[in-house]
């Protein structure tokens, strides 16, 4: 009976085992037969999905499109974009000419041999400094091993025709490039430019006609096989306001800010360093201003520092303008004007309820009643000076006078009543101008001449009825901040004064973070005008610094202020949806390049033009 039942199991055993190999079998088959097809449809797959498409100059994924041939996509939305557009992935755009090619070569950014003419060694000197930013940025860009090494050689020579390196109003900007690849062997570029600057914003145009070709850790460099384009900037002026002084900004996260204008050409770094918050500067011959007025030691600017930032935004095309705010917006740091002798340089400071002294706590103004004040804005001046060599300009600041703090102060009206200014609005605006008299001549005293520009903010000095019997047209820019369907700067410009844009409803960045504020997106910035007068110096986007730290200066900044880099370079009659991929790749580039940047659109738009008419 116990045989009779192993037999039984043994063959039930053997049935299952009959099964099992069977079903193996038949799996195996299956397993195949799929493998086959999915090869089959892999192909498909892959030229549907990771491909992309040119149409109409736009670019999508392939799958878009119907009956697309494989030799007619590109592996990657970047090199589609770079290709399947007139200008490519340009930003901001060329304002005479700009024709380029639909066809790549490999390059080998380890090997170009650069040739230099000009006048002299110290040109060329900076140029090699600007050649070698240039290969750093190209090499960075392609992140990952090069999947090849092209044997074609990549030549480029430079030409400049000026010795000058001054940086200011006058500096010639134009450049040309020309991009040739005679053979197999050689990609040829030539860069004229009158000034360093104009070569430099011609390598910065080179670098955006690069693409890459990315497979897996791999990467090559491709460049279009032919390019010619001539260019200028349309405005002198194209700038961006930090503010040091409501938080303290590194010195490495300002050269952050400083490498990502040179990208789009921006050539201003406005730096609104000290305010009645905090005055960081460090100045041998006022030492006190930061011990007093710095939030810690270790959150100060040393002349070292400045001198550093100085250089490395000269290599970038972009000079610094610093602003020393006044007579409002000072209060921490110039305390110590009583402890050695000077008398009181600054009255409300810190005084309570905020609301009644200052538009914003904590409260401060110079005090105009001192003579020991002027004494010692000349000394701040000359320092300044040789921190700063100011050619042409200096930002004095100007803005916000609150005249019910003057008035609080006894020293104040005592001094206006000995001077036989009555205390009304228009005295205290005599007042107010006095200062400005007295500042700007210990500024030329520091200085040495009469010869520069400084720039004011609008104000009530500004209004067209009042700024003509206070400020001289020849002297002063005046920098309005006014709205956008206000007339002052036209108003200004007709009466002769020069002006720079800074207009609040559309170029404040720090707008929407605080109060009933509204933020301003890139695309409000890009499509803000403002008209080509001679007296129309530029303009500059403004992040103010109350909310704004190392950890999100860049957020806040990029892309949006690329967009004015645009318009202030090209000023082109285009609408930001008519520029939104070129100015995507512009955001992707700045990644590459290591800055943090905002995100303006979800990705499956990024990667399919014209999908998103929401965005």
């Amino acid at each position: 009976m116990l045989a009779g039942s192993y037999f039984k199991y043994a063959r039930k055993k053997k049935w299952v085992l009959l099964k099992i190999i069977m079903w193996a079998g038949g799996a195996l088959l299956f397993f195949f037969a799929v493998s086959s097809t999915t090869g089959k449809l892999s192909k498909q797959s892959y030229l549907q999905t990771n491909r992309y498409a040119c149409s109409a100059g736009k670019c999508t994924q392939a799958k878009f499109v119907k009956n697309v041939l494989e030799n007619a996509t590109f592996d990657s939305i970047e090199l589609c974009r770079l290709l399947c557009q007139k200008y490519g992935t340009l930003w901001p755009l060329p304002t005479m000419i700009a024709n380029m090619s639909q066809q790549v070569v490999e390059i080998d950014p380890n090997n170009i041999e650069v040739t230099y003419f000009t006048p002299d060694s110290a040109t060329e000197l900076f140029l090699k400094k600007t050649v070698n930013i240039f290969t750093k940025t190209l090499i960075t860009e392609c992140q990952g091993k090069p999947s090849t090494k092209p044997e074609r050689l990549f030549k480029i020579g430079i030409r400049i025709t000026s010795s000058g390196l001054d940086l200011d109003l006058k500096t010639e900007e134009s450049y040309k490039i020309f991009v040739t690849t005679k053979n197999k062997g050689l990609v040829n570029v030539e860069i004229n430019a009158t000034t360093v600057y104009g070569a430099r914003h011609g390598l910065e145009t080179l670098l955006q006609l690069t693409g890459r070709h990315v497979i897996s850790d791999l990467c090559s460099t491709l460049i279009v096989d032919t390019a010619t384009i001539k260019d200028r900037p349309i405005f002198k002026y194209r700038g961006v306001l930090l503010d040091s002084s409501r938080n303290f900004l590194p010195v490495d996260t300002i050269k952050n800010v400083l490498s990502a204008m040179s990208s789009v050409k921006m050539n201003v770094l406005h730096w609104h360093i000290t305010d009645s918050h905090s005055f960081p500067l460090y100045l041998t011959k006022l030492p006190l201003l930061s011990k007093y007025g710095a939030y810690s030691s270790q959150e100060i600017y040393t002349p070292e520092d400045v001198n550093n930032l100085v250089d490395y935004a000269k290599l970038r095309g972009i000079r610094i303008v610093m602003e020393i705010d006044a007579p409002a917006h000072a209060g921490n740091g110039w305390e110590f004007g009583e402890e050695v002798g000077l008398g009181k340089l600054v009255v409300c400071l810190n005084s309570e309820p905020w609301r009644d002294y200052c538009v914003q706590p904590p409260c401060g103004q110079l005090n105009p009643a001192n003579p020991n004040l002027y004494f010692t804005l000349h000394n701040l001046y000359e320092e300044l000076q040789s921190l700063i060599p100011a050619k042409d300009l200096f930002h004095m600041g100007g803005d916000e006078v609150h005249i019910p703090c003057w008035n609080a102060s006894t020293e104040i009206t005592d001094y206006m009543t000995a001077q036989g200014i009555p205390r009304t609005k228009e005295g205290f605006f005599t007042l107010w101008s006095d200062f400005q008299k007295k500042a700007l001549e210990a500024w030329d005293e520091a200085v040495g001449h009469n010869k520069t520009t400084p720039i004011l903010w609008s104000s009530q000095l500004t209004e067209i009825e009042y700024i003509e019997k206070y400020l001289d047209k020849n002297r002063y820019i005046i920098e309005t901040w006014t709205g956008r369907y206000e007339s002052l700067p036209e108003d200004l410009m007709a009466k002769g004064y020069s002006v720079i844009y800074a207009t609040k409803d559309t170029w404040y960045l720090d707008h929407g973070f605080w109060g009933n504020t509204q933020y301003h997106t890139w695309k409000t910035v890009y499509d803000y005008i403002i008209p080509e007068d001679p007296k129309a110096l530029g303009g500059e986007v403004l992040l103010w610094g109350e909310l704004v730290d190392m950890d999100n200066v860049e957020t806040k900044l990029w892309p949006r202020a690329a967009a004015i880099a645009e318009r202030l370079w090209t000023s082109p009659q285009l609408t930001s949806n008519q520029v939104e991929s070129r100015l995507w790749e512009t955001r992707q580039r700045l990644r590459r390049r290591g800055h943090k940047i905002d995100q303006v659109i979800p990705e499956w738009c990024y990667l399919n033009d014209g999908k998103c008419p929401y965005i």
